[in-house]
């Protein structure tokens, strides 16, 4: 596994560098043992997502809009505890922190255009439907043929 140091790569060349990147630490819940009483192993990652310089301001403007729900004056923060180290957890909090400003500064999808049904897929249907309507027709009620 790579260790993660230093800008953590959004998408491209633009990245977040460290120095914008607060970390605070505290007592994560559960395994570990007698260790667990003792470590800070548990890893919150803030950026200031309203003030940084590091994302183009189209990007920036369209991670704030997504993203406006998860932020707190602007902060946006993640969590991870998952490991019972404190860099593996650093190391995850970076990863997904770059994978959620990735994701939310990503050009919106290009518009569907609506396409005309083929023939051949309406022809299909109809013909399915004949025929499903001809077996349920074969099942009336009333004696069976032939036994008169």
């Amino acid at each position: 596994m790579e260790r993660m140091s230093g800008p953590y790569v959004i998408r491209g060349s633009v990245s977040v560098p460290e120095s914008e990147l607060r970390w605070r630490f505290s007592r994560s819940s559960g395994p570990g043992g007698q260790h667990v009483n003792t470590s800070d192993t548990r890893v919150e990652v803030l950026f200031d997502l309203a003030a940084t310089h590091a994302l183009p301001e189209v990007w920036k403007e369209r991670a704030l809009e997504r993203l406006a729900e998860r932020l707190s004056d602007g902060v946006v923060t993640v969590r991870a505890s998952e490991h019972r180290s404190q860099w593996r957890n650093r190391e995850t909090a970076a990863r997904r922190l770059a994978a959620l400003l990735a994701e939310a500064s990503a050009p919106p999808p290009r518009p569907r255009k609506p396409r005309r049904v083929p023939r051949g897929v309406t022809e299909r249907r109809l013909a399915d439907k004949r025929r499903r309507s001809e077996v349920k027709r074969g099942r009336g009620r009333g004696r069976p043929q032939g036994l008169d």
